[in-house]
């Protein structure tokens, strides 16, 4: 067989699909969405006992909010019943509710300066990668390989 050639996809039984998900568990989005919550609380409370000002504690945590909100609905909308009718509604549900966190987001965003009083940008910007980057730490700390008895 040549590089080019593919071997034949050979679809799976039910008891090998059982078999799989067992084996490789998913990451909850709501693991990931309380990830976010914590990591955001930590970085409001480190700001502010480093600087002293609540204001940038405030500031750090509302960026974590920034992500967490956003991803809580996302989280929500993707768990909903219709989202696993079949394939096309999982595909178009997903583009929606990315589309949904993305301008919450940009709307919590814009509305920063209102809500928190003397906002610290770099506080918040600090606030909001941080809570991004849980993504990457629940993929990390994510459920393990089940062993079989």
């Amino acid at each position: 067989m040549s590089e080019d050639e593919q071997p034949p996809i050979k679809p799976l039984s039910a008891e090998e699909a059982r078999r799989l998900r067992e084996e490789h568990p998913p990451v909850s989005p709501w693991w990931v969405v309380g990830g976010q919550a914590v990591v955001g609380l930590a970085a409001a409370l480190v700001a502010w006992t480093v600087t002293g000002k609540s204001s940038v504690g405030w500031s750090a945590g509302y960026g974590a909010l920034a992500v967490a909100i956003p991803a809580a609905v996302f989280a929500r909308g993707l768990t909903g019943r219709f989202s696993s009718v079949n394939a096309g509604t999982a595909a178009f549900g997903f583009l929606l509710w990315e589309m949904v966190k993305i301008a919450l987001t940009v709307a919590m965003l814009m509305a920063a300066p209102g809500l928190v009083r003397d906002l610290s940008w770099p506080a918040l910007l600090v606030g909001l990668v941080l809570a991004m980057k849980v993504y990457w730490v629940a993929l990390a700390f994510a459920p393990r390989r089940r062993t079989r008895k």
